[in-house]
């Protein structure tokens, strides 16, 4: 199972429309799942950062495989990630993702993480984000099972 804690929430119809279509296409491969929690942005940024930490902390299961989506984070290539997904699903069952808001994510978030992964040295707004994670994903299942997609 692939579980994505978001802080934020969609509301652009296009970005729900790629939303949606990317989790049907997973979900020929695996269970997948997007929780959304409050972003508090608009609070003092430690203030903003503790009030989400309380509620991404409350999806998280101690068995999970947390991977957080960070600047400073890994940056592999999309055979790479693939890869480390494959392996990954060898010794977890859920694979949880956390994306942040505003202000990132707090320090207590990341250090629960398995893998602090990068797409990019540039910042993205977490509504587009999110549909870059679940193409890259998606694009992982089909690199896995050799199937044409991925170029």
């Amino acid at each position: 199972m692939i579980k994505i804690i978001t802080v934020g929430s969609i509301k652009e119809k296009y970005l729900k429309d790629a939303i949606e279509e990317y989790i049907k296409r997973i979900s020929k491969y695996t269970n997948i799942k997007i929780i959304e929690v409050k972003d508090e942005g608009l609070v003092e940024p430690n203030k903003s950062l503790i009030l989400e930490e309380e509620k991404i902390l409350k999806h998280i299961n101690d068995k999970d495989y947390i991977i957080t989506l960070e600047i400073e984070g890994k940056e592999l290539s999309s055979t790479e990630f693939a890869d480390k997904l494959d392996k990954i699903t060898l010794e977890a069952s859920t694979i949880t993702f956390i994306i942040g808001g505003s202000y990132g994510l707090s320090d207590n978030i990341k250090e629960k993480a398995k893998l602090h992964l990068s797409f990019s040295k540039m910042t993205f707004p977490h509504q587009l984000f999110r549909v870059l994670l679940l193409e890259q994903i998606y694009r992982a299942f089909k690199i896995n099972n050799n199937e044409s997609y991925h170029k």
